[in-house]
């Protein structure tokens, strides 16, 4: 029996369904192979074939692979390697933004590596701003008024007079303390507070007017960058302005209270002189009326004498009585 031929059948099957795979591999991967080869990116196909089963987008991976290389440096320089960037989407990160951070800090010769920058991203940060934000500041109005819908803060000094001032605050990114670190919302209550509190120890609104850096010195000493996410580089006063004058509007309630108590008392006292009066009245009464049943009792008392023979009467010729 001459089994040449269905080996030869078999053998031509096996090449054409192994041709065929390599052609399907080709159009699915050929293209974003070739382009990370030449980019020296360092992708294996077989990379590329793992994160189709995996879910990943091997554009996404590549490109940010090449990036990185074209960037930084190539990866035995860098340590960024494709399962690390794999394994970053997989998490949920964001691998672009990461890479474009990494970049940036690399470029502003700022000390970051891959896995802070991930670490960053997926602590719900936008790492690339962070980055950004730490070369060029920005500015944070104190108080922001599409936070607390309030243009300005509103603080009283010794004196009673009222200031209304508005802060502009500078602030950098700390790498360092930004997972976990408080966010601008924390900066702007501290600094918020420790302008209250600065003019409330000035003994009067002048001294405030007169020179505002003062503020700004005494809450930068206090250290209110603290555990936050950024760093305070410059408070600036942009605009005061005087409002009301709390501590003598405070004086007039009070003296008007006072005034009213002082009323009050008074009715109370006169409405007692008004009750003594009126008894000391119904007290004469009731002795008047004892003094009228008394005399009514006189000619009562006599009359019962002169019947029981214990009065006599006395004429008027020298004191000789009359039969």
């Amino acid at each position: 029996m001459d089994y040449g031929l269905p080996i030869l059948l078999a053998l031509s099957t096996s090449t054409w369904f192994f041709v065929f795979i390599l052609v399907v591999i080709g159009a699915m991967y050929g293209g974003i192979y070739i382009q990370a080869y030449f980019a020296r990116a360092d992708v294996k196909i077989w990379e590329l074939i793992g994160m189709s089963f995996r879910r990943v987008n091997s554009r996404q991976i590549v490109n940010a692979k090449i990036t990185v290389v074209q960037g930084i440096g190539e990866e035995s320089d860098t340590g960024i390697s494709t399962r690390r960037l794999e394994a970053h989407y997989l998490a949920g990160g964001n691998v672009h933004n990461v890479v474009r951070a990494i970049i940036a800090a690399h470029r502003a010769d700022i000390d970051l590596d891959f896995d802070r920058a991930a670490a960053i991203d997926l602590a719900g940060r936008d790492v690339h701003d962070a980055v950004r934000t730490s070369v060029d500041p920005k500015v944070i109005d104190c108080p922001d008024p599409k936070r607390s819908l309030k243009a300005t803060l509103s603080a009283i000094a010794k004196n009673g007079v009222e200031l209304k001032v508005r802060a502009r605050v500078t602030v950098r990114t700390n790498l360092e303390q930004l997972i976990g670190g408080a966010t601008e919302e924390t900066i702007i209550a501290r600094v918020g507070e420790g302008i209250i509190t600065s003019i409330g120890s000035a003994g009067s609104h002048l001294e405030v007017m007169k020179n505002p850096d003062k503020i700004s010195t005494a809450v930068l000493e206090r250290g209110l960058d603290a555990q936050t996410a950024f760093e305070i580089v410059s408070i600036d006063i942009a605009d005061i302005d005087v409002g009301e004058n709390i501590g003598a509007r405070l004086q007039a309630d009070q003296a008007e209270a006072d005034m009213r108590v002082a009323r009050a008392k008074a009715e109370e006292r006169r409405a007692l002189a008004t009750a003594r009066e009126q008894e000391m009245k119904a007290t004469v009464a009731r002795n008047r009326s004892r003094v009228v049943l008394a005399e009514a009792e006189v000619p009562l008392a006599m009359a019962a004498a002169f019947r029981e023979g214990n009065l006599e009467a006395v004429g008027r010729d020298h004191g000789k009585s009359k039969p």
